[in-house]
């Protein structure tokens, strides 16, 4: 990661963090305060996050509202994790390095955390502080509530258990359909928010968002085969141990670098309308496929 770039995205990562503080329940008001910390402040790329912060940078948005919709999609994303960590779900022990939800607690806390900051996610949406404009408040609602549903995340991971099962590995597109339910579509959330937020047309970010999200879920495949358990902090190799196709297993390793960086040249090529005002979304872009966890 470039120094500037890092201090680029501590710096996003720490205005983040305190919307985020600001944002969850505290111990004094709620029974299940303590794991939602637990799950959402603990470490974490904040990927989304610097998305949506970059995206609306893009626009001159204000920032109060950025961070708004930041920590909303950081909450979804957090409540994502908890669900799937769970036995019925991944059963992993780790998350961050730390034990998941589950395994400090108890699944059936696990499962309320994540209902509890899911349903918080909309909460911190539908105030002003993310859009004073009701029109732009439902929006991103609607638009969150579609890329996280049915027809976004959680079909994604339908498909996912789907695969372990199967008779017949996925194919090529089969993969890549489902990984842009999955990951793809809170990232295409997070990368449009900007837009959303100014009322502007999200057809560049949309593009953007694409190819920025299968790239960042080929490299967590790469990860998954190459990669440090103790960096990533979470147990690696799972979907070779389950005997699922990823991008590696199809592509093959080599394949699926040059299939990666491409992707990621043609998210950075496509930001050109925004000419220097869109770096940092370039240089996140460059970051999915440099990192270790």
């Amino acid at each position: 990661m470039a120094p500037e770039f890092a201090t680029q995205l501590t710096k996003a990562v720490q205005l983040v963090e305190a919307r985020l503080d600001a944002c969850l329940p505290n111990p004094a008001q709620s029974l299940i305060a303590i794991p939602m910390r637990h799950a959402v402040l603990n470490g974490g790329k904040r990927l989304r996050a610097f998305l949506v912060l970059e995206s609306a940078a893009l626009f001159d948005v204000d920032t109060g509202q950025a961070l708004q919709c930041a920590a909303a999609i950081e909450c979804i994303h957090a409540y994502s994790l908890v669900h799937d960590d769970l036995p019925c779900m991944d059963d992993d022990d780790l998350r961050r390095g730390l034990p998941t939800v589950h395994i400090k607690w108890d699944e059936a806390t696990a499962v309320l955390v994540g209902d509890a900051l899911q349903t918080l996610a909309y909460e911190i949406l539908s105030t002003k502080a993310a859009a004073e404009n009701d029109t732009i408040r439902i929006s991103l609602i609607n638009r969150l509530a579609c890329a996280s549903g049915a027809f976004g995340m959680v079909l994604g991971q339908a498909q996912d258990i789907a695969a372990e099962t199967a008779q017949v590995p996925l194919t090529l597109e089969q993969i890549t359909d489902l990984q842009a339910n999955k990951t793809g579509a809170l990232i295409k959330w997070s990368a449009e928010a900007g837009a959303v937020l100014a009322s502007q047309p999200s057809i560049i970010l949309s593009e953007y968002a694409d190819a920025l999200g299968l790239a960042f879920q080929i490299q967590d495949d790469i990860l998954d085969v190459e990669g440090d358990a103790q960096a990533a902090g979470k147990r690696l190799q799972k979907d070779t141990e389950a005997g699922k196709a990823t991008f590696v297993s199809i592509l093959g390793l080599a394949a699926a670098k040059q299939r990666a960086a491409a992707l990621i040249e043609q998210a950075q090529d496509v930001l050109s309308p925004y000419g220097t005002k869109a770096d940092k979304l370039r240089a996140v872009a460059q970051y999915v496929i440099e990192r270790n966890k």
